[in-house]
């Protein structure tokens, strides 16, 4: 029996019927009303969401000089203060250790957000490759989360806060007062709406998150609606579409590797680029409301090409959409593929993320 992890709200799930399940370590909620009607409300109002499972890491000392900006992909030192970047902890091979946002908060102050399954070895990961000349601290378990994401999440924020925080462009935060203490906000988010990652006290976290449900533009949303969210604008699942086996030029990602700077995996990934790569990054669009699932085979013809790492039906399409891994040139924009598993045989076809580009994310 896993030994899961509770966040501060989870009576506060109990108390709204959600259902509950295992993610990431985590007992977390999946959904309320209902997958479809939690989409439909992010898509169309604002979504509260419980991500406090998330891992949080600060760092407090010079950027080069304590070796923190050759840890990951992308360049920390040229980070703006208050701005933020997302990109990889890669390992030696140059597989995805995770995929992360640090966000700048002072010239010698950092904030590294990760996914929950892996925060102890993100951690460990880390404070290995630092110099020893800088605090380094795992502010996981004192620290909470919620993403308030939607088209009206601005307005909602407005109703209850400053005007700073709740007029930030895009990859843009400030830290700022929240119920009298201390907190971050973020124009981040995981749906491709506009929307806010909001860091704060544990202890103070369900006081936030009843004032925010006391706003009738606000619902409560689980992780089953945010998995077809972030699946709709392409974006990648850790543990489902990347991992410590996958490369960012595997998954498509490249755009978020700086080989300008140093960092570890880089040669294993210069490398790659001469090589070429064993596999690619396909997107996909059933021709029916059939869901393709995790591991179903994508073929051509009798040829099996690759598998399916993510797939969902997605409202805003009105049809089955997907990603997986295939052999390098075995399914062009366009192509016709089959997807199979056991009896199961869907028709689909080859396109460009993102699947849906109609969101509020930039707003």
């Amino acid at each position: 029996m896993e030994n899961l992890k509770d966040t501060p709200l989870y009576d506060e799930h109990v108390r709204l019927g959600a259902l509950m399940a295992p993610f990431g370590g985590w007992n977390m909620p999946i959904q309320y009303e209902g997958i479809i009607a939690e989409h439909k409300w992010c898509r169309e109002k604002a979504a509260l969401f419980d991500i406090c499972h998330m891992g949080e890491f600060l760092y407090k000392g010079d950027i080069v000089g304590g070796g923190l900006e050759d840890v990951f992909t992308f360049s920390v030192k040229s980070i703006p203060v208050g701005r933020s970047r997302y990109g990889f902890l890669l390992n030696d091979e140059g597989g995805i250790i995770d995929d992360l946002i640090v966000f700048r908060l002072a010239e010698d102050e950092a904030m590294v957000v990760t996914n929950a399954a892996t925060i102890d070895n993100d951690f460990a990961v880390i404070a290995s490759r630092l110099s020893g000349r800088a605090n380094f601290t795992d502010i996981s378990a004192e620290t909470a989360k919620l993403d308030l994401q939607g088209p009206l999440a601005r307005e909602v924020m407005s109703r209850f806060f400053d005007p700073e925080p709740c007029n930030l462009p895009y990859f843009r935060s400030t830290k700022t007062t929240i119920l009298g203490v201390e907190a971050i906000v973020s124009r981040t988010g995981y749906t491709g709406e506009l929307g806010y990652e909001i860091f704060l006290p544990a202890t103070r976290v369900k006081e936030l998150w009843q004032l925010f449900l006391a706003d009738e533009r606000v619902k409560p949303a689980g992780l089953g609606a945010r998995d077809v969210l972030r699946l709709e604008v392409g974006y990648s699942l850790y543990g489902s579409d990347i991992d410590e086996v996958t490369t960012p030029l595997e998954a498509g990602l490249e755009a978020f590797v700086n080989f300008d700077k140093e960092f570890v995996g880089k040669a294993a990934l210069l490398h790659q680029q001469k090589a070429g790569l064993a596999k690619v990054k396909a997107a996909f669009r059933v021709g029916s409301r059939r869901s393709p699932r995790h591991h179903y085979e994508i073929c051509t013809g009798d040829d099996t090409v690759g598998t399916v790492t993510s797939g969902v039906f997605s409202p805003m399409l009105g049809c089955g959409i997907g990603i997986g891994f295939v052999r390098p040139g075995s399914a062009p924009l366009g192509a016709t593929l089959t997807i199979r598993h056991e009896k199961v045989n869907m028709e689909a076809e080859v396109v460009e993320l993102p699947f849906y580009a109609g969101g509020s994310l930039r707003s």
